[in-house]
């Protein structure tokens, strides 16, 4: 199913959903869609930030009341948890909204920031400041290239079926040579366990 077909049938819900977890991969579709009229823009933009908001918001959610219990499973990144949280207490709108653009904080960051106690108050309005600028720059982005990348996922479409058949092929093979592998080391340590009994009678 291509991203026509995706937006056909769920529309605004897709990037909703979409935007709760997989983040700027379905941001960038919908502005392609968008390029393409199959939804308005403003529309789009949003549908992701609210849905990026409620992510995030139910991640920060998770933070403040297991964020602890989560933390203590990497003691190897207790520096860095430190550092964040020193950062989140003296510029807690820098990082709220710039851990959406930092790489490896996309989930981590509001839990994080729910288990350094930053209160509901403070949190909620930079969560939807930074969904909103989120939304716009990834929208627009998609929006913008979509002459570039429209033609691709239609050809990407097309092939699709012929890549999956091609890789399912190779996997077959693979897994004929692995079975073919333990079958000789098998059958050659099951020789040597007779040559041994031979020798040892």
């Amino acid at each position: 199913m291509d991203i026509n077909s995706l937006i056909t049938h769920y529309g605004y819900a897709a990037l909703i959903l979409g935007s709760l977890a997989e983040g700027e991969t379905v941001t960038l579709l919908g502005g392609i869609a968008a390029h393409q009229g199959l939804l308005s823009l403003p529309l789009t933009i949003i549908s992701v930030a609210l849905g990026g908001m409620i992510g995030d918001q139910l991640l920060y959610l998770a933070g403040r009341r297991y964020g602890e219990t989560i933390l203590q499973r990497f003691p190897r990144y207790r520096g860095k948890i430190t550092r964040a949280r020193r950062l989140i207490n003296r510029h807690p709108w820098l990082f709220v909204v710039g851990s959406r653009f930092m790489y490896g904080f996309r989930i981590v960051g509001p839990i994080l920031i729910g288990a350094s106690r930053l209160p509901p108050k403070i949190f909620l309005p930079l969560n939807i400041i930074g969904a909103l600028v989120w939304a716009t720059l990834f929208t627009l982005l998609g929006y913008m290239g979509g002459e570039i990348i429209t033609p691709w996922l239609h050809m990407f479409d097309k092939h699709m079926k012929l890549l999956f058949w091609l890789g399912l092929a190779i996997a077959a093979v693979w897994l004929v040579r692995l079975w073919l592998k333990r079958r000789t080391h098998r059958h050659t340590d099951e020789n040597g366990s007779e040559d041994s009994s031979d020798k040892n009678g």
